[in-house]
Parts: structure tokens; sequence; C-alpha cells
């Protein structure tokens, strides 16, 4: 078994820096864990999107219909050979492209669209609200954006899209190929702190406990977790009986 976290994405980088013994647990021992029915659900739509921009359905979801405009275009472009869908990106310790099962960082595309020879655009569908992740959003869009002028020299500026489906909101943001290279340091030292971690400290708080899989609220496979309330004698007891 292995005895590190060899490959991160943006995700595994927020439950790494929530609580490195929760994420330990969940991609080093891989302890089960069951999905939720907003992740279900947005694997759904994710699906939904795809076959539609690509021809497999005919009809728009109404899953979908908030953004009616937008995925009409899209699939027209891709149609034209202009839009790229579901890709797995892959980058090395080193930031070049490489395949996706023995990448360093891993990302997940939903849509790109190549403007002109020097202009691009990275499309992120998103379920859910978005009050109270405009950070982590914004973060993810500066690694899109990062991981698109890496991939393509030629590129100078990229534009980055969150579709809200549900709230009919789109946020785009613009980056020039100098202004976003300046991330890289930072998401590099973030990103080597999960890979070369080799002790996982847990970080128990009543909130992080309170929602994650291996709490007591949940299933209860961490030792160190603790609901509202509790005393030294409750975790005891919860513990051993």
């Amino acid at each position: 078994m292995a005895d590190t976290i060899t490959s991160w994405s943006y995700s595994r980088l927020l439950d790494f820096e929530k609580c490195a013994y929760s994420a330990k647990l969940k991609f080093i021992d891989k302890i089960p864990q069951e999905s939720g029915p907003a992740a279900e659900r947005g694997t759904a739509i994710h699906q939904l999107a795809e076959d539609y921009v690509c021809g497999k359905l005919s009809v728009l979801p109404k899953e979908l219909r908030l953004f009616s405009n937008e995925f009409e275009a899209l699939r027209t472009r891709y149609v034209e050979k202009k839009v790229s869908l579901e890709g797995d990106w892959g980058f090395t310790t080193g930031w070049e492209p490489c395949g996706f099962k023995e990448a360093w960082l891993r990302m997940k595309l939903d849509a790109r669209v190549r403007t002109n020879t020097t202009q691009s655009v990275v499309i992120d569908y998103k379920t859910g609200k978005r009050f109270g992740n405009e950070l982590k959003h914004g973060e993810q869009t500066v690694l899109y954006g990062l991981a698109e002028v890496l991939r393509e020299p030629e590129v100078e500026e990229v534009t980055v899209e969150l579709w809200y489906l549900d709230i009919d909101e789109l946020i785009a943001t613009k980056y020039t190929r100098e202004a976003i290279l300046r991330y890289l340091p930072q998401f590099e030292k973030r990103g080597m702190s999960v890979t070369r971690a080799t002790q996982f400290p847990p970080n128990p708080n009543v909130f992080s406990c309170k929602w994650c899989s291996f709490g007591p609220a949940k299933e209860n496979q961490c030792e160190f977790g603790v609901l509202p309330g509790d005393t030294p004698i409750s975790i005891y007891r919860r513990k051993f009986g």
C-alpha cells in the first residue's frame, strides 16, 4: 500500500488542506465512501451537457435550459470542430503535459473553445450554489487558465467561464499568459505539500467533522472526530461503548 498521495487535483488539495488525516483515509487507505445526492446529480447533469453538445441528444435537457443560448452556441461550434469536451488533463511535476494516469496534477475539463490561434475559452459547469464558494471557485478558475496556457504555447489570452447552471449566472475571467503564469509557484508549492507529505495530522473541529465521510456523524472510521458538545467522556463512550 502506498504511503503517500502520489497525485493531486484541486479537490484533493482542498481535502488535504482541510484535514490531512481525512485525506489519508480517502486517498491512501482508500476507505470506501458513498457519494451523496448532490454529487450524483452533478455527475448526471455534466453527462447531459456533454451528450447535448456533441449531438447525442436532440433536445436540450430541462436541467440546462437556463443556459439554452450558450449551449446552442457550444453545440454549433462543436460541429465546426472548435470545441473539445470532457478532457482529462495531466501534468508532471515539471508542469509538462502528460497522460492522465501517470500525472502528478490531474484536471477534468468540461469544455474548451478555441476562438482563434492565440485566444481560447475554458468552460466549467457548476451545479448548486455560488454563494459561499467564491474563493475556491476563483482558485479553480486560475488553475484552469494556467493549465490552458501550459498546454497550448501559442495561446496568449485565455478566458475561463464558470456556468452556474442552477442559478443562471455566468462568471467570465480573462487572463493574459504573462499574468496567469505568476500563479504557478504558489500552486506548485501547495501541490508539492500534498504529494510529498509523509505525515497526516488530523484537524478535528466541529464544522469539518460534521460533514466528513469518516467523522462521527457518518461512518466514524476516524478516531479523532468530534461532534458539537463533545466532552472527553462522550468521545470515549462513543469509541469504546
